[in-house]
């Protein structure tokens, strides 16, 4: 019997035993034995994943049944598929929102008899029965290829109707959000809260009992919904944090815009001290006064009534000679950025 390579060292008691149940194989009246193709990577990562703890399962007596295979998995009619694109864009929506809702109105629901979720949920139970099966019959011994293929074979069909489940009753988990109270909650979260508890009712719900799926699956939500809610009033009142603009607002725009003006005055009082304009004296007093570049400390800008009554006279005229000089400065400006030195060079 070949095993895994993987999981049985070469020339150790367990190869050596494999090697001597082949030699017995080949003996037996000459019939040709064809060797399993060995397992890729992946699938024996799968495996190890497999074999780490049991397989839990909702037990039936179908099961012990003679044919029990042929029997469960010879259903009548194909369930097919939900449509569940609608569904997805909920864990990025945080409002969950109603146009949400009308995709889930629209999309291709699929509402299963009593009869036919009893026997989808029969189909996925017996299918992690048979992997149970196989890892009892193991007792943490190394499986050959035949057996590892038996394994993962029947774990992926128990994977597909899991999933096939899940989407099928997604909507649940919508429909009890709806009457759970936001409150300091996210939407998201809640819809992630939904989702696990969903799962977990699946892996959970017995068929046998004769319930809708629908009736286990709502109160196994809204107990997560409240676990969830309780959860998080005890991390605010352990945690408790108000929410501040200032600590998400970003200053560097009015960082950039101070040193932008700061850079500008400094640029400008270089100008007005090497008179690069040909400014006269009233104007660069006024200039200086208004614009409080008297000195290298910022100062308060006066009015112009301010620097009138300081020159002695009207606040209008006071105002002529400032843009007087400030289309000077302009001129001097545009002529002289290339090639004035840095303010603070001096």
């Amino acid at each position: 019997m070949t095993v895994l390579h993987s999981m049985i060292g070469k020339n150790s008691p367990l190869d050596r035993v494999r090697q001597r149940n082949r030699n017995a194989v080949r003996a037996r009246a000459g019939v040709p034995v064809v060797a399993s193709a060995p397992l890729t990577v992946a699938e024996e990562e799968l495996m190890r994943e497999i074999m780490i703890e049991p397989m839990d399962y909702m037990n039936s007596p179908e099961f012990k049944k003679r044919d029990a295979e042929k029997n469960i998995y010879q259903t009548p009619t194909a369930i097919r598929f939900a449509d569940v694109s609608w569904y997805r864009p909920l864990m990025a929506n945080s409002t969950g929102g109603k146009q949400v809702e009308r995709k889930a109105k629209k999309a291709d629901s699929v509402l299963l008899s009593a009869a036919q979720e009893r026997v989808i949920f029969l189909q996925y139970n017996y299918a992690r029965f048979r992997v149970r099966q196989l890892q009892d019959a193991l007792n943490d011994s190394a499986p050959s290829i035949d057996q590892a293929r038996e394994m993962l074979r029947w774990h992926g069909m128990a994977k597909g109707f899991r999933a096939q489940i899940a989407e099928i009753n997604l909507a649940l988990v919508l429909a009890m959000a709806k009457r759970v109270p936001l409150g300091e909650s996210d939407f998201g979260d809640l819809i992630g809260e939904g989702n696990m508890a969903l799962m977990r009712a699946v892996d959970k719900f017995d068929c046998g009992r004769g319930f809708k799926f629908s009736t286990y699956g709502c109160r196994a939500i809204l107990k997560a919904f409240s676990r969830f809610g309780i959860k998080l009033q005890k991390y605010r009142q352990r945690f408790s944090s108000e929410f501040d603009p200032q600590f998400e607002k970003s200053n560097h725009l009015e960082t950039m815009r101070a040193e932008n003006e700061k850079d500008s005055a400094a640029e400008v009082r270089y100008m007005i001290t090497r008179n690069s304009a040909e400014l006269s004296d009233i104007e660069q007093k006024v200039i200086l006064h208004r614009f409080g570049l008297d000195s290298v400390a910022p100062q308060a800008q006066l009015t112009l009534e301010q620097v009138g009554q300081m020159i002695g006279v009207t606040k209008e005229r006071v105002r002529q000679i400032q843009n007087k000089a400030l289309e000077k400065l302009k001129d001097a400006l545009i002529t002289l950025r290339g090639e004035m030195p840095s303010p603070t060079s001096n």
